[in-house]
């Protein structure tokens, strides 16, 4: 079972992001979780006492407006304005305060992302813990009105690697605790497509060996609660996964991510950030939580140069 105990989600106050508030709602409520709703800005007066109040109730409107009607919030709040860069603020702030995930919408803008990478792509690749992103044209999962979450099928793209386990620890935590699926899915290289037809020996091998793995991976109690269907694919990782999460309709994937330069290995970006500019559901990038000491000496040295916070805490019932 994952712990989930602090949930962090930025807003930058449209309401295009405030959707991402409605699933770190959800999210706090059913895992008992405190919230940190953050804000960030290039400047901004914070210092007076009336700016501060006045952000503090345009919090808890925002808030009000994602719970369902009549309802008050079973979680803890505490709202959080950063005068620093988006990227720095919220790598750092989610370091700092053991952040154990992260919910944020991606606008999704294809060009730009393209060439410079979003800011949920950025946060992705240097955050001290997993993110989850969300954005406007997605398979939805969590009731507009009433807050519930309604899992039913979930993809864990699975290399092998450690990061691949730690997104199957979390697909599989998800997976019990919603009675979902769990679409368990491998894809090897599109290389092997030819030598499955032409060198059967050699590539029914490794097809066999690889279905093997995916079966070991599961532990044998997983069958008891949920079901697992293990998938050997050939071809390009992204496609394969976007591919297969439209057909089967998917509606969360789970995906490990090997560092901090995973965007950075091509023009247009990595398998990850192209299945998060393409996916039909929301993403999951699993990331090992990290405390505040080993987020990378960059991050630090620029979010000192123009952070400055005020920290409000509101009340549990808003």
């Amino acid at each position: 079972m994952i712990r989930i105990k602090r949930i962090l989600c930025p807003l930058d106050l449209s309401p295009d992001s405030e959707a991402a508030l409605r699933y770190a709602i959800a999210l706090a409520t059913a895992y008992e979780a405190k919230l940190f709703v953050c804000h960030c800005i290039e400047s901004s007066p914070l210092a007076d006492g009336g700016g501060r109040e006045q952000i503090r109730k345009l919090f808890e409107e925002i808030i009000t407006a994602q719970l369902p009607p009549g309802d008050q919030a079973p979680f803890a709040c505490e709202a959080i304005v950063i005068e620093a860069d988006p990227v720095v603020a919220i790598a750092q702030t989610a370091a700092e305060r053991h952040i154990d995930l992260i919910v944020m919408r991606s606008r999704r803008r294809p060009l730009a992302a393209a060439l410079l990478g979003s800011t949920a792509e950025a946060v992705c690749r240097t955050a001290p813990c997993p993110v989850l992103v969300t954005h406007a044209e997605e398979r939805d999962w969590v009731g507009a009105t009433s807050g519930e979450i309604s899992l039913k099928r979930v993809l864990v793209a699975y290399d092998f690697s450690n990061n691949a386990e730690l997104a199957l620890s979390y697909g599989l935590s998800l997976s019990q605790e919603y009675q979902a699926e769990l679409h368990l899915l491998h894809v090897l290289p599109p290389a092997y497509a030819p030598a499955m037809a032409y060198l059967p020996s050699s590539s029914e091998s490794l097809f066999h060996q690889t279905v093997q793995r995916l079966n070991q991976a599961v532990p044998p109690e997983a069958l008891l609660w949920c079901e697992v269907k293990q998938v050997v694919s050939e071809g390009y990782p992204y496609r394969e996964i976007l591919t297969y999460a439209e057909e089967h309709e998917i509606d969360l994937i789970c995906m490990g991510t090997h560092g901090a330069g995973f965007g950075m290995r091509a023009l247009f970006g990595s398998n990850v950030d192209r299945v998060l500019r393409q996916a039909p559901c929301p993403v999951l990038i699993a990331r090992p939580l990290k405390p505040a000491d080993v987020v990378p000496i960059d991050v630090q040295q620029l979010g000192a140069k123009n952070e400055r916070r005020s920290s409000l805490n509101l009340r549990s019932s808003i």
